[in-house]
């Protein structure tokens, strides 16, 4: 994973974590990596991804199991989901926004542009998704 100067390294993972809950790689009730499995993966401090674990349980998108380790919540990706698109929301659509105006740009174009992305890139929906 190539991290971002312009966020929090541990944020970062902690999307990364969201996206496979989003994508249905990793469905409710399921066993996430531990710790240091994902440190050792992304070659980072295993104390950073234990505060994005954190972050992601305080956010209710994984739970812990005593002695089992982290499991992704019954309701995680709809939580997930909810997060994601305030963030969206609040973050990076103003900007899309501002782009799209300066550039004079059409937004039957951008419909377009952005079907033939996701058919070249995520060709299938989640299991749990129509």
């Amino acid at each position: 994973m190539e991290f971002r100067d312009n966020e929090a390294i541990y944020l970062q993972i902690a999307a990364l974590v969201s996206e496979n809950i989003l994508l249905g790689k990793w469905p409710g009730e399921q066993k996430i990596p531990s710790v240091r499995d994902l440190a050792v993966e992304l070659e980072v401090n295993p104390n950073t991804v234990m505060r994005s674990y954190e972050f992601l349980q305080n956010q209710g998108f994984i739970y812990n199991k005593r002695g089992l380790g982290l499991f992704v919540a019954p309701d995680g990706r709809d939580k997930v989901k909810v997060y994601r698109k305030e963030r969206f929301i609040q973050q990076d659509l103003p900007e899309y926004f501002r782009n799209i105006y300066l550039l004079d740009m059409d937004l039957d174009d951008i419909a377009a542009l952005y079907k033939r992305f996701k058919a070249e890139n995520f060709n299938h929906k989640p299991d749990n998704e129509k």
